[in-house]
């Protein structure tokens, strides 16, 4: 049986969710637009953002697909993360009390389902014969 403690936890509340939606939805502007010199012209996209319960840190996966170094780009962006945070905080200013502290990570299901997807690939199945 599953405890419902666990799952209202993994989940977050309405409130979280709702405002993580926001984080990312500027966030992927943000990266989008304003940010690329920051990024090395690297194509990366936020796969998801999640809450604390207080809404004061949000922790932000980032998928890069195509990035050759991911930890050098990971590590530019935790050095500009407070010029990121300023320009986040200009965008929500009018929707949201709190400009939530930021945490980067990189996204690993992408890289995990890639990996699936090459051994799927490379399985000798032999046919059916009826």
């Amino acid at each position: 049986m599953i405890d419902i403690e666990y799952f209202y936890f993994m989940s977050g509340t309405v409130r979280q969710q709702k405002y993580s939606k926001l984080i990312l939805k500027e966030l992927s502007a943000i990266f989008l637009k304003e940010k690329t010199n920051i990024l090395d012209n690297a194509f990366i996209t936020i796969a998801d953002v999640k809450m604390s319960p207080d809404l004061s840190i949000a922790r932000v996966y980032l998928s890069m697909t195509l990035a050759a170094n991911k930890a050098a780009i990971l590590d530019k962006i935790n050095l500009k993360k407070s010029e990121i945070r300023k320009a986040l905080g200009n965008k929500i200013r009018n929707q949201a009390r709190i400009v939530p502290q930021l945490s980067f990570f990189i996204d690993e299901i992408e890289e995990g389902a890639q990996r699936i997807e090459d051994i799927i690939k490379n399985l000798n199945i032999p046919n059916e014969e009826n």
